[in-house]
């Protein structure tokens, strides 16, 4: 199994003008990560849209990163449902597909209890013999999956990590002593763009990222300073980056990003409804930031 750390994008998933999947589009973007360092692709994670994939799509378009991926870096399945049942579906058909890693994220809508998110990812776990991340974003979930339930959860051989999309030091602190302390080889990933650097001085081993899909160099360079004590060298390359962090979440991911990717001619100008194409008020001020960036 190849060690996951560092920068790992949130792939898009590129669409055409009709709304079905672009895997023209969606081999080229892979080229082009692997290309600029990324270490790791999540594939059909909330960046790629798998709250409108139904289900055969989600898993075409998983199998397709994973055999076109062809082992060159991680490939992480994004397999988290609302319902249990499903989600062990998810997770069992990634796993036979040859998913390395599968990111579930915390049951959303329902709004599960503690014991409840706990008994979840134990059944998922118990059910799955693949390395499994868990997924905590509170603020598209309606749940949060507090560190006191992580630190049962990382006893469970199959749970190796945990991507944490809350900005917030005293968790990421917690998090980061759980992984020195677990029982098993335990990561805590950033999933947090603002503050990822910041997170991965506290310790963390990486991030998982929505703007790495638009500058996947700086993001893979960052995690590389930080990992070689060149927090100097990082903290220049993240200052440099931060407008274009904020910029990418103007509008409910991953409209912005996909907007972006669109004008750095990468995929097409698609999006499925409910989300629509970035509105037109935030065009002038994030194609100026793109020109800074030397994006176009």
């Amino acid at each position: 199994m190849q060690v996951l750390q560092g920068s790992l994008v949130a792939l898009v998933t590129p669409m055409l003008p009709n709304g079905d999947v672009d895997y023209s589009c969606l081999k080229n973007l892979i080229d082009w990560h692997i290309d600029q360092g990324t270490d790791g692709i999540v594939s059909v994670g909330t960046t790629g849209e798998s709250a409108t994939l139904n289900v055969k799509e989600h898993l075409d378009v998983i199998a397709f990163t994973i055999n076109h991926t062809n082992k060159r870096i991680p490939v992480i399945a994004g397999t988290g449902a609302n319902s249990t049942r499903e989600a062990i579906d998810l997770t069992k058909e990634s796993k036979r597909l040859g998913a390395d890693y599968a990111l579930i994220v915390t049951p959303y809508y329902n709004k599960p209890n503690q014991n409840g998110l706990i008994a979840h990812y134990s059944a998922i776990a118990d059910a799955v013999d693949i390395d499994q991340i868990l997924y905590n974003v509170p603020s598209r979930t309606a749940c949060d999956l507090l560190p006191s339930s992580v630190s049962v959860l990382s006893k469970h051989e199959n749970i190796i990590g945990i991507k944490e999309a809350v900005d917030d030091e005293s968790r990421i602190k917690k998090l980061v002593q759980i992984s020195k302390n677990a029982d098993s080889n335990f990561s805590v990933f950033s999933g947090d763009d603002l503050t990822f650097m910041d997170s991965m001085l506290l310790g963390t081993h990486g991030v998982i990222s929505v703007s790495a899909n638009v500058s996947p160099k700086s993001h893979s360079e960052i995690c590389s300073a930080v990992k070689n004590g060149d927090y100097e060298k990082a903290k220049i390359l993240n200052e440099h980056n931060l407008n274009l962090y904020r910029l990418l979440f103007v509008e409910s991911n991953p409209i912005p990003v996909k907007w972006v990717l669109y004008k750095m001619n990468l995929i097409k100008n698609a999006i499925r409804l409910p989300l629509m194409e970035l509105d037109v008020t935030f065009h002038e001020e994030i194609l100026s930031e793109m020109i800074k960036l030397k994006l176009l």
